[in-house]
């Protein structure tokens, strides 16, 4: 009885549009499994925009099932049941109740249909913005999870996916599913490192059933950035791995530089003239299939070193530490990995080196 209660108190704040207290992981219906009624569809286009409980939604939205076909094209549902699609112009909003001044992340899962050029418009606010680029697939499971950061800037936000796309095709539009809000603090001082989160523990959430990590967009600067302390300055992502699903050399997070050179991971820190530095770092494999000679190049202004890494794909990791004199009050450290990489399964998943526990002293 307690639980149809629930679930019935749940139903009615949905109709409501009330926004919930934030906790920690999925959002209410988040992954979209309690979806429209029968009479609020025509097809699989929703006609209510409030068919969706807990969300509301904007333009050519569908409301698709597992094993849904398109043509000759199967689309397939990245957790769960069912998803959503935007077409363009489309969008889909919740509203969220936080502490304002806080940093928070946002995770969801996206997938690519049949637009070649897609991007995601996320927003939480009228200056908490971003053009996420999702047209590079980088697992064969045809979806990848993204994420993005942001301060709350009131104590109730509204949480906006929007598809800014110009396809002529409604149906051509990205799949929206698993969307998930994570608290990020500061990250605490490490003895003996002036790097900040250089182990890589703070960063975004990572759903728990998910075997393929989250990634975490090209061109993300630190105010936006959901790995606290570092940007993402390249053209492709990099992935924020798990060790319950992947090798990480130490603790429970790492970061896996899944695009080759176009994969760039870097943090600024102020350094004093003429004295001398130790960069020391780890460099494995994510167990996960991915095999051959990897090299990662480490950085710090303008004293490169170059690591190599011959991976078996089962996992295992080796030191490495780079000294430096510097010649400026602010170094920029970067890591990216000189050769690109698919997985040994023949999947065409893209993978490549680990890095963790990042030292500079």
């Amino acid at each position: 009885m307690k639980s149809i209660s629930l679930a019935v108190s749940l139903i009615l704040l949905a109709s409501l549009n009330i926004a919930l207290s934030f906790i920690d992981g999925p959002l209410p219906n988040g992954n979209f499994e309690h979806g429209p009624k029968p009479s609020q569809m025509k097809g699989t286009k929703i006609i209510d925009p409030r068919a969706i409980p807990f969300w509301e939604i904007s333009g050519y939205v569908e409301y698709i099932k597992s094993g849904h076909r398109q043509g000759d094209m199967l689309l397939v549902v990245p957790e769960g049941a069912s998803a959503v699609r935007l077409g363009d112009e489309a969008s889909i909003k919740t509203k969220v109740k936080v502490t304002n001044g806080m940093f928070y992340s946002i995770s969801f899962s996206a997938g690519r249909t049949c637009a070649q050029e897609e991007k995601l418009n996320v927003s939480t606010g009228p200056k908490n913005w971003a053009i996420l680029p999702i047209q590079t697939v980088y697992s064969s499971d045809g979806w990848d999870s993204y994420s993005w950061g942001f301060v709350a800037q009131s104590n109730e936000i509204e949480i906006v996916i929007h598809n800014p796309g110009f396809e002529k095709d409604p149906a051509c539009g990205p799949l929206i599913d698993s969307v998930a809000l994570l608290a990020l603090y500061p990250p605490k001082i490490q003895r003996g490192n002036i790097l900040k989160n250089g182990n890589f523990e703070n960063g975004p959430y990572i759903f728990p059933n998910a075997s393929w990590g989250v990634l975490i967009p090209p061109n993300i600067e630190d105010d936006h950035s959901p790995l606290l302390g570092w940007s993402i300055e390249s053209l492709k992502a990099v992935k924020y791995i798990d060790s319950d699903h992947f090798g990480v050399p130490e603790g429970k997070r790492a970061v896996e530089l899944v695009a080759g050179r176009e994969s760039v991971v870097s943090q600024g820190v102020k350094t004093i003239v003429g004295k001398n530095y130790v960069l020391t770092f780890l460099v494995g494999d994510a167990k996960n299939s991915c095999q051959g000679s990897m090299m990662v190049e480490a950085s710090a202004g303008a004293v490169v070193l170059q690591v190599p890494y011959e991976s078996k794909g089962t996992g295992g990791f080796k030191s490495a530490k780079l000294r430096f004199k510097a010649t400026s009050t602010h170094t920029r450290v970067r890591f990216l990995s000189s050769f690109y990489h698919t997985k040994s399964d023949h999947s065409g998943s893209l993978c490549g080196p680990v890095i963790d526990d990042v030292r500079l002293t």
